[in-house]
């Protein structure tokens, strides 16, 4: 059950006072904004086109390693890449516009449309973003082992570089486990039994080494396609700093909205991102407005190109958000599974 108005005029009057106080504190305590808006004077917006492209085949190469996980939990016939990515692009819509990571469902919610009624598909699917968002670990301890071996990481990103670390071993340790193991039926509502079911279905392809590698390499290619991504960006701002620093930046900018606040965590990301640079010789206040268009760039392929698949599936931006409760319960799908539409027909004409 959603708590969240209905109304989009009360949602967005609710809004004005956190986005209020989130603008105050930046007037308040934030950079130089003279400075801010001066440095956007000599930008190289081709380096920024540049980084968009990069970006945008990131994002091609991360939805075709989803591809890979999903064909390893569904039966034929199975989605084809253009689906999957037209719900990957809806669901990065979602994480970009609406807080909480609401994307993740979205994007089964959309994906689920295009699959035949009674599969049962929704846990199984949702065990797949998952095992997809599980195959960053690998490429994410690489790159903290290369930031940590090669850039100047501040004292105060060391613990959270840590936590993120420890975390992301276990979470993707206790995924593997839980894919290889035979598990007894589980006691209690046949909906929860059928949810796990699927959901420890999507983990399928962490049983099958050759796919599970090729998603892991495609999810690492995406990380190295962000990371010159993040580095070209530096150049169009003229700022002759090294790899290491752009790792640093790459790091601590998903660092920045592994729990987001507010869309975007806008002003949280952009001090992550400008703090550290301090060390390399740029002052705050360039750091953050480099920062402004980084976030632009990250955010604009999610935003722009999911707004494009959003239109193509028939959906609304304003159903965006009923995405989620779609997702969350497997009843209809069990409902379709267990009786089809000719037995339930069939049934309802049996008197008594």
């Amino acid at each position: 059950m959603s708590y969240m108005p209905r109304s989009l005029w009360l949602r967005a009057l609710l809004g004005i006072p956190l986005l209020a106080l989130i603008g105050g504190l930046l007037w308040w305590r934030g950079p130089d904004w003279n400075v801010v808006y001066h440095a956007f004077d000599l930008v190289n917006w081709a380096w920024v086109a540049f980084a968009l492209g990069l970006n945008l085949i990131s994002v091609l190469l991360r939805s075709l390693a989803w591809k890979l996980t999903i064909d390893q939990a569904l039966e034929p016939p199975q989605p084809s890449f253009t689906q999957v990515f037209s719900a990957f692009s809806v669901g990065m819509l979602g994480n970009a516009v609406l807080p909480g990571r609401i994307g993740e469902l979205a994007r089964v919610a959309v994906l689920r449309r295009h699959l035949p009624r009674g599969r049962g598909a929704s846990g199984t699917l949702v065990g797949t973003v998952f095992a997809h968002r599980l195959f960053d670990v690998p490429a994410a301890l690489l790159l903290i082992l290369y930031v940590a071996l090669t850039a100047k990481v501040p004292h105060w990103a060391i613990t959270s570089l840590v936590i993120v670390s420890i975390m992301g071993a276990v979470l993707f340790t206790v995924a593997f486990v839980t894919a290889r193991r035979h598990h007894r039926p589980i006691d209690g509502a046949r909906s929860l039994r059928q949810l796990l079911s699927m959901a420890r279905q999507g983990l399928a392809v962490m049983r099958s080494p050759w796919p599970a590698l090729g998603a892991i390499l495609l999810q690492c290619a995406g990380w190295v396609l962000q990371l010159f991504a993040v580095y070209v960006s530096m150049r169009a701002f003229d700022l002759h700093v090294s790899m290491a620093a752009a790792g640093l930046v790459l790091l601590l900018m998903n660092v920045a909205t592994i729990f987001p606040l507010w869309p975007g965590n806008i002003g949280l990301l952009q001090a992550a991102v400008a703090l550290p640079l301090v060390q390399y010789g740029v002052p705050y206040s360039v750091g953050f407005a480099y920062a402004l268009v980084l976030q632009v760039i990250e955010m604009s392929v999610g935003v722009g190109v999911g707004l494009i698949f959003l239109a193509r599936e028939g959906l609304s931006f304003a159903s965006l958000r009923d995405m989620p409760e779609e997702s969350e319960s497997p009843a209809a799908d069990e409902d379709e599974e267990t009786h089809p539409p000719e037995r339930r027909r069939a049934r309802a004409r049996v008197p008594g």
